[in-house]
């Protein structure tokens, strides 16, 4: 559904610099196994690519209603507030933790493997068989571990 180029034409038109195959589909991570049985099952979960840009990480979200990648960005991080982002396997999915001195971020993207079953491959799909998620992974997971070494 998105293609990545139109991915990064909404980041640069709000003044970033993209990095090229460095994003990724995500949600914000549950808690525990309770909340994300209550997510799952009240469909809630809300979607996002994270970028990895020039300077920052930036999060465009999706629409919940159409799942059409929204124009604008949600959040942006800079890079030199981040204090550490840690990048662990959970279940299906890896759990990203992104720590800055006033808050932490917890996020959750699908594993790749899987990935072309799964919401992640539609949000991710450019054409058949193109599941840009999966190609990016785990160049993007690596990269977000370096930033703060």
């Amino acid at each position: 559904m998105a293609k990545q180029t139109k991915i990064w034409e909404i980041i640069k038109e709000a003044g970033y610099s993209p990095l090229e195959n460095r994003n990724i589909v995500v949600s914000y991570a549950p808690v525990n196994l309770s909340e994300s049985i209550v997510k799952f099952l009240e469909c809630s979960n809300e979607f996002f690519v994270l970028q990895i840009c020039a300077d920052e990480l930036v999060l465009v979200p999706f629409s919940k209603m159409t799942r059409v990648l929204k124009k604008e960005v949600a959040l942006e991080i800079p890079f030199d507030t981040i204090e550490d982002i840690q990048v662990v396997a959970s279940g299906l999915n890896y759990i990203i933790t992104i720590r800055t001195a006033q808050d932490e971020l917890r996020l959750s993207a699908q594993q790749k493997e899987l990935s072309d079953l799964r919401l992640t491959g539609i949000l991710a799909n450019e054409e058949l068989g193109k599941n840009w998620h999966k190609k990016n992974l785990d160049e993007t997971l690596q990269a977000l571990k370096e930033l703060k070494k």
